[in-house]
């Protein structure tokens, strides 16, 4: 089965200072056929307005990364940790056993732009922990580069699921390739560009959504940016 989850389908959410589209039902916006694909629960495309953002709340079991695309976000959390999150940085909280954060824009002047990602974590009430990373750029990183996984040691990022995350800025005219083991989950974010899959164009802001399938390669109409999910069932 492959689902295209079109960007424009996707729920918003949008008040004074917050701008948010969920592919997966958050908050207000609640649609049984979408309630996360295997242990992805959330994907959230968040605008956040200059001196803004998400106050003090607690989350607890769940591994939360944040993806900043332009802007500059300030993470404090009752861990103690005080961070400044930057275009190309990626920011993984296991929130364990319970803890409290807030994310808020660090500007003044200019919108925070950001992908909020949560994952289900089949180890439960571990102590939170804490880590942040800069990203593999463009040059480094053309096809898919691993960036996070539930294997210790295998990535920058660990998660706490059988699960890895990649990363890709393919080039236009590029293609990639869209491994789904047997048993397994794939789900493409695309983050930036045009592509097509099968005849279907992806956009940025679209979801691939694969099971039980064998899956054509993606093919790149301009250069762009992808994360690749690799999951249990």
């Amino acid at each position: 089965m492959i689902l295209i989850h079109e960007n424009m389908s996707r729920g918003r959410t949008k008040k004074g200072w917050l701008d948010s589209y969920h592919t997966f039902s958050f908050g207000g916006f609640q649609d049984p056929t979408r309630m996360g694909f295997g242990p992805l629960r959330v994907i959230n495309e968040d605008w956040v307005a200059p001196g803004s953002g998400f106050s003090e709340h607690g989350h607890d079991n769940m591994d939360i990364l944040t993806m900043v695309l332009q802007g500059r976000l300030e993470h404090r959390d009752t861990m103690g940790n005080v961070s400044i999150i930057e275009p190309g940085e990626m920011q993984l909280m296991s929130a364990g056993t319970g803890l409290r954060h807030s994310e808020m824009n660090a500007s003044e002047s200019e919108t925070a732009h950001f992908l909020q990602i949560w994952l289900i974590p089949e180890v439960l009430n571990r102590a939170p922990d804490y880590q942040h990373i800069r990203l593999p750029g463009a040059e480094e990183a053309r096809g898919w580069t691993l960036i996070a996984s539930g294997h210790t040691g295998e990535a920058p990022l660990s998660l706490l699921s059988d699960s890895r995350i990649f990363i890709a800025h393919p080039k236009d005219g590029d293609r990639s390739d869209v491994p789904v083991a047997a048993g397994r989950l794939a789900f493409v974010q695309i983050v930036e560009g045009l592509a097509k899959i099968d005849g279907e164009e992806l956009r940025t802001g679209d979801g691939l959504q694969i099971a039980d399938t064998a899956v054509p390669e993606i093919e790149w109409l301009t250069d762009g940016k992808a994360l690749l999910f690799d999951m249990p069932r």
